[in-house]
């Protein structure tokens, strides 16, 4: 299980030897191909491994073949080759095979994402010399030989993981983009951008973009990093809030790795071989930058910065074994640039976390805010004391009122009096006791509101007067069975088809009230007045 996780293959060749070839050396060596055979490797200047700006190189090693099957020679450790011939000869020094490819090459690859050639082959020695030249170098592409069923299981694992991978930054990419135009932020613009250049990079580097796409130009794989490297320091500035007046250290930090990452875009169209260079020096530069700045803000409670610390700590770790390491042990077709974007693609999901713990701070700070203006809208329409809807409320009451609906003003008598003779905390609780008995009484026929002081006002949808009245009269009959004998009312009704003016229609149920109390009062008996003594 283990064995088929980490891929492993098994090579037949031995370690092989480097050589450096210059342009004449170069030319000799093409025509030395005419005449079927190869340059003796003691006129070649031998090199550790080829260097990361680039050249033409040729590698040199034998090997056996026990049993007769097709074997497969690709390159381990990285994928990142221009072109490159491979030239296998038998025990009798007889150019048997010749297998060209590359990135630079349209040869089309008979395995998807990968550089591998199969070839059939019994058993005997055989030797393996490969020609390679590429502008530049991500790793160290050593060349190997391997049994053909072998190499299919072990390109599995990671071959899956690049799918996956890069369908992830696609949906990644568009949905950033979308996101930055939905809310109109710089950051998910920057990191889209981000994501972007990373998808021409291991598009280009891991073979997709020339196996799918037919697009053979090297330099998408260094020259869109430039460019992302600048936009992901604008998504860390961004994210994390820093400003000039605030956090003045890390924002000036930010602004000179920009200018930097800027001055290596016409660094590589002068030198291209270290374009790569300069993306990998970038990349160790924001890494850092957001490392630092995460950290710092962390330190000071930012909340985001610290979901993000998290996302650029898996980042920096994978990502710098990536631009650091030039050879990948234990694995041969695992490459340095997996790695590279296993890293890209792990902070991608763990900042998709962070986005999706931002909008929910930010949901709940607008629920909470959603929820204290009902609240103040709920204590601007409604009475404190009783609780009803007030004056506020009733005016919206009013602009929806049917034309068959009716508006009744109330005037409570008898307040004065418990006010007077009792306290006002006596006062209040006539005020509650009537609001529960006619809230009570005329809940399915009408709304209770308190404009203010001892003066209510009903608005009823239906309009049906005689039942309103029935009700109020049975309300009153509680009221005084809770003590409240010298309480009364008076009332005036104004239809709502007189007036559409809410206005207007109060001022027609206010007159008819106070018609209706003048005429009570004539046959009110007066309220007995509170005892006292005098010392």
């Amino acid at each position: 299980m283990m064995q088929a996780l980490w891929a492993y293959a098994a090579p037949l060749v031995s370690e092989g030897r480097w050589y450096e070839l210059d342009a004449q050396t170069v030319s000799a060596l093409q025509h030395a191909k005419e005449l079927g055979n190869y340059i003796d490797s003691k006129d070649l200047e031998v090199v550790t491994r080829p260097a990361s700006t680039g050249g033409h190189y040729l590698y040199k090693t034998s090997f056996e073949v026990v049993t007769p099957g097709t074997y497969v020679v690709d390159f381990k450790s990285s994928s990142v080759v221009g072109r490159f011939t491979h030239h296998l000869f038998n025990a009798q020094g007889e150019e048997i095979y010749t297998l060209e490819g590359g990135i630079q090459s349209s040869v089309p690859n008979p395995f998807m994402l990968r550089h591998g050639r199969d070839v059939p082959l019994s058993p005997g020695h055989y030797e393996l010399v490969s020609e390679v030249s590429s502008p530049f170098f991500l790793a160290h592409p050593e060349p190997y030989v391997v049994n053909e069923a072998e190499y299919q299981q072990s390109i599995k694992a990671s071959n899956a993981m690049v799918l996956i991978c890069y369908g992830a930054m696609l949906i990644l990419t568009i949905y950033y983009a979308a996101l930055g135009y939905v809310r109109k932020q710089v950051t998910d613009y920057m990191y889209a951008l981000f994501i972007f250049g990373n998808l021409f990079y291991n598009g280009a580097a891991l073979l997709i973009l020339p196996d799918l796409a037919g697009m053979h130009w090297f330099y998408l794989i260094s020259i869109p990093i430039l460019f992302s490297n600048i936009a992901y320091v604008f998504f860390v500035m961004h994210l994390l809030e820093m400003r000039k007046d605030v956090n003045s250290g890390l924002y000036r930090a930010g602004r000179i790795i920009i200018v930097v990452l800027l001055l290596f875009i016409p660094a590589a169209a002068i030198w291209p071989n270290w374009s790569l260079e300069f993306d990998r020096y970038g990349v160790g530069i924001i890494m850092l930058y957001g490392l630092v700045s995460s950290s710092i803000k962390s330190w000071h409670g930012n909340l985001i910065a610290k979901y993000y610390l998290v996302a650029i700590l898996a980042f920096f770790l994978i990502g710098s074994y990536s631009i650091t390491n030039t050879q990948v042990y234990g694995s041969q077709t695992f490459y340095i640039e997996h790695f590279g974007m296993l890293a890209v693609t792990v902070e991608m999901i763990l900042l998709a976390l962070v986005l999706a713990r931002q909008f929910a701070l930010l949901n709940n700070e607008k629920e909470h805010a959603l929820t204290l203006s009902q609240r103040h809208l709920q204590i601007a329409h409604t009475d404190a004391l009783t609780g009803l809807p007030n004056r506020y409320a009733l005016d919206q009451e009013l602009d929806m009122l049917p034309p068959e609906g009716v508006l009744i003003f109330i005037d409570i008598d008898g307040l004065k009096y418990y006010n007077d003779n009792f306290g006002h905390k006596r006062g209040d609780e006539l005020l509650c006791g009537f609001a529960r008995a006619v809230h009570d009484a005329i809940s399915e026929a009408g709304v209770l509101h308190r404009i203010g002081g001892d003066e209510f006002a009903i608005t009823s949808p239906q309009g049906n007067v005689q039942l309103l009245e029935q009700r109020l009269q049975a309300a009153m009959r509680v009221l005084h069975q809770q003590g409240f004998e010298f309480s009364g009312m008076s009332y005036g009704i104004a239809h709502a088809m007189e007036s559409r003016d809410g206005n207007v229609l109060k001022y027609l149920a206010d007159t008819r009230m106070y018609a209706h109390k003048r005429e009570r009062q004539k046959g009110v008996v007066q309220y007995p007045r509170k005892a006292t003594t005098s010392i």
